[in-house]
């Protein structure tokens, strides 16, 4: 059984930092390309960040670029999402997905979500 684990969301200051982790299980993580999406109340669900199987090739929403890292390691079936310089529109429910060898900003083309992490930005 598949199970992805987000953990490390909470509350912040506007300017602040959280380091998110989504923890894997039930899969070879190396297989799969990986990504964070979130959800703003009364909001579509958004891509923030994906990673490729090996972590050589990241890619980032134009909102959160220079701001957020994603990485990964695949050793620990682990994957991270550093977000600096957070800001109230931030506020969002994070969700990690898992999609079977090539990453995507995609959310219906991912195969497997953790149950999400809640982060909020104070200003």
């Amino acid at each position: 059984q598949v199970q992805l684990v987000e953990s490390g969301g909470g509350l912040v200051q506007a300017g602040g930092s959280l380091r998110l982790s989504c923890a894997a299980s039930g899969l070879t993580l190396s297989n799969y390309a990986m990504g964070w999406f979130r959800q703003a109340p009364g909001k579509e669900r958004e891509f923030v960040a994906g990673i490729s199987t090996s972590g050589g090739r990241s890619y980032y929403a134009d909102s959160v670029k220079g701001r957020f890292t994603i990485s990964r390691d695949n050793a620990k079936n682990t994957v991270f999402l550093q977000m600096n310089s957070l800001k109230p529109e931030d506020t969002a429910a994070y969700y990690c997905a898992a999609k079977w060898s090539l990453g995507s900003s995609r959310s219906y083309e991912y195969d497997y979500w953790g149950q999400g992490t809640q982060v909020t930005v104070s200003s």
